[in-house]
């Protein structure tokens, strides 16, 4: 029974996010999807309290589907986790050279695998970074993330 490691800012979830935890949670037994803090990236939209929370109420229909919070490395998350592999997905070419390096590097520090699983052209576009500044424009985003990320959107800029 293999117990997968679904890391991200998830700054918001959506939908080729959710894409990627569906497929991950038919292939494998257990997909644990972490919100991680990355420090490289500015300030959050949602708090890791708040990304957990939607994380879970967006795929509660997927009962092999746990939602946690983490810091630190990757690798060292997973292993806390007690994950088999980390899972990946991939929307382009530019997201799969990053990546392999990054699962390569993951490899040689830790031992464990990564997985990637490419997204469909339908939802290969979206990005978390996009949706954010959509939403502070005042743009409506709710066709791109789950209903209770959009909800969670709205009420935050009230």
């Amino acid at each position: 029974m293999t117990r997968v490691f679904y890391p991200g800012t998830f700054d918001p979830l959506h939908n080729g996010h959710l894409e990627i935890i569906s497929v991950a949670a038919e292939l494998f037994a257990t997909v644990v999807v972490a919100a991680m803090r990355n420090p490289s990236k500015a300030e959050p939209f949602f708090d890791q309290t708040t990304r957990v929370e939607l994380i879970r109420e967006s795929t509660a229909h997927l009962a092999n589907v746990e939602a946690v919070s983490m810091d630190g490395l990757v690798v060292e998350a997973a292993a806390k986790a007690g994950a088999d592999m980390i899972v990946k997905g991939l929307r382009g070419v530019t997201d799969f050279e990053n990546e392999l390096q990054m699962a390569q590097m993951n490899r040689h520090v830790s031992g464990i695998v990564s997985v990637f699983i490419p997204s469909t052209s339908e939802d290969s576009y979206i990005a978390s970074k996009y949706i954010r500044e959509i939403t502070r424009l005042g743009g409506d985003v709710t066709d791109l993330v789950p209903d209770p990320v959009a909800k969670a959107m709205r009420e935050r800029l009230k």
